[in-house]
């Protein structure tokens, strides 16, 4: 009786872990087991202050602009299925991980978000895929190219202004 209850809480467990993942259904997703909606039913009783705005389409600034200046500003920017804390694809998930590695301060645009802003990227940088890693400017790639860089050793060279500029700052 023993073995078969243990047996079946085994089974349940496993159960568990597949039902944790996270996948994008139709302006939904699913994160351990919970049903989120990245979209507001037309509804009468929401208030406007509650829907999404896409602050990108409000402003007169183009899209390739706001990634321009996105790569100014910001040390290491990464456009990125999801966002640094939930990633929604394995490649994103593994680029942040490397880059978090070196506690460095990470920005984010979730390009699922925006198709328009996905594709002023990939005129941009003149690169297909994604994420897009750009580190003090430069366009670096994506989680292979960044992975191999920190084995090599060659991110952590990098990064050390970014770090250092940081430790200053502070």
């Amino acid at each position: 009786m023993a073995k078969s209850l243990s047996s079946m809480l085994l089974k349940g467990i496993s159960g568990i872990q597949a039902s944790r993942s996270c996948r994008i259904v139709s302006g939904s997703f699913y994160h351990y087991g919970m049903k989120y909606s990245t979209s507001v039913p037309d509804d009468p009783d929401t208030h406007d202050d509650f829907k999404p705005a896409n602050k990108l389409k409000s402003s007169d600034i183009s899209l390739k602009d706001v990634v321009e200046q996105d790569v100014k500003d910001n040390p290491i920017m990464i456009y990125m299925k999801g966002v640094p804390d939930l990633p929604q694809c394995g490649f994103s998930s593994l680029a942040v991980r490397v880059l978090k590695l070196y506690d460095v301060p990470l920005s984010a645009r979730n390009i699922l978000e925006n198709l328009e802003l996905k594709n002023a990227v990939k005129a941009y940088s003149n690169w297909p895929t994604f994420p897009q890693i750009f580190i003090k400017g430069e366009f670096i790639g994506g989680s292979d190219i960044i992975l191999n860089m920190h084995q090599s050793g060659e991110l952590k060279e990098k990064l050390k202004d970014v770090t250092s500029n940081q430790e200053k700052s502070e």
